[in-house]
């Protein structure tokens, strides 16, 4: 139980930073519905799980290079700024026209998908998992076996659990929504993004 509260500490950590993704969920689940929300969670999820087994098999130590974090710090500080500019000049324009309904059915690849690649682009959350790798080898002790398994399996489910909350928390809210509030969140999201993006580009030139 011990490793297990652990896992939940931590995941709640992690589900409660403000960053893109974030931003992405409430958006989605606010103009496209809960279960759209819904998959770009589990689409966050599944690059959460790729960047654990990434480090719980002893790749970390390749990937924590300079110059691999430098390369991705650009390429993920242009999708977010391209994100971003999209949020501005496209939703924005939709946003005007009518107040966005959810749509019956999910997108399911597509939304997936875009919780997968807004997450999984981020140097800071490799650096996370890294980090998180080492504080439970070192200070709580795990080894890498079943411990290890229950602990990241545990903080995962908490981040996944909490992210659908979001979700379901957005599109519960949908009704307070108008027309000017979706064009101020969207423009709000638009600029959140390019500035996580132009901070990525920062951080690469001054070496992370």
């Amino acid at each position: 139980m011990e490793i297990v509260f652990n896992g939940v500490k931590f995941g709640f950590i992690l589900a409660f930073l403000i960053g893109p993704v974030f931003f992405t969920i409430i958006q989605t689940s606010i103009e496209r519905g809960f279960w759209n929300g819904a998959w770009v969670a589990l689409g966050v999820s599944l690059s959460d799980a790729v960047y654990v087994a990434i480090c719980y098999f002893g790749l970390f130590q390749f990937l924590n290079e300079p110059k691999f974090r430098t390369h991705m710090a650009y390429a993920g500080g242009a999708i977010l700024i391209l994100f971003g500019l999209y949020h501005l000049f496209v939703k924005t324009r939709k946003a005007r026209l009518e107040v966005a309904r959810p749509t019956n059915e999910p997108n399911t690849f597509k939304y997936f998908a875009k919780g997968f690649i807004i997450n999984g682009i981020s140097p800071m959350l490799l650096i996370f998992w890294i980090g998180t790798l080492s504080f439970a080898t070192i200070d709580f002790g795990y080894s890498r076996g079943v411990e290890m398994f229950i602990f990241f399996v545990s903080l995962l489910i908490t981040v996944l659990v909490t992210d659908v909350l979001k979700a379901f928390l957005a599109d519960r809210l949908r009704a307070l929504i108008t027309r000017r509030f979706l064009l101020i969140m969207n423009v709000a999201v638009g600029i959140c993004l390019i500035i996580f993006g132009v901070r990525l580009f920062l951080m690469a030139k001054t070496g992370l």
